[in-house]
């Protein structure tokens, strides 16, 4: 679900429809979705009904789509905060996007997003994330994030 080429970091978008532009724009050039126009439709669907804000400048803004054709996760990190309604009140920075095919919208989404949730509520694990310095870092913690069978 999670490749090195599903990343970026240091990205310039400075609005939550750029956040998920960027999304989109990486989903549509690595084959994981064939519309970027449903993909950025779907992410601002999504949110319009409830915040994906987290905590710490970390969201998870996620979609289910037909133009989705592999589950994954794309992750965009900012330079700067953007305002997202966050739990914490806090700008966002760091957005770990969960895009799912229609038809597997109710296992992969679900386990996915549960498993992205308790990571994200371990310091020493969110803070593994904010620390890693290459994609492929990156890929690694969250690959271990969502297969891993713990409970804690």
């Amino acid at each position: 679900m999670i490749q090195p080429e599903f990343i970026q970091l240091n990205a310039t978008a400075s609005s939550q429809k750029g956040v998920f532009q960027t999304i989109a724009d990486i989903a549509k050039a690595t084959g994981i979705a064939t519309s970027e126009d449903d993909v950025v439709e779907g992410l601002q669907s999504r949110e319009a009904e409830s915040t994906t804000g987290f905590q710490e400048g970390f969201a998870i803004p996620h979609t289910q789509s037909e133009a989705i054709v592999k589950p994954a996760i794309v992750i965009v990190r900012t330079e700067t905060g953007i305002e997202w309604e966050s739990f914490d009140g806090e700008p966002a920075f760091f957005f770990l996007s969960l895009l799912i095919p229609k038809e597997e919208a109710g296992t992969t989404h679900l386990q996915a997003l549960s498993a992205l949730s308790r990571v994200l509520m371990d310091d020493e694990k969110r803070q593994a994330f904010l620390d890693a310095k290459t994609n492929e870092e990156l890929t690694k913690l969250v690959d271990k994030a969502i297969t891993s069978k713990e409970d804690n």
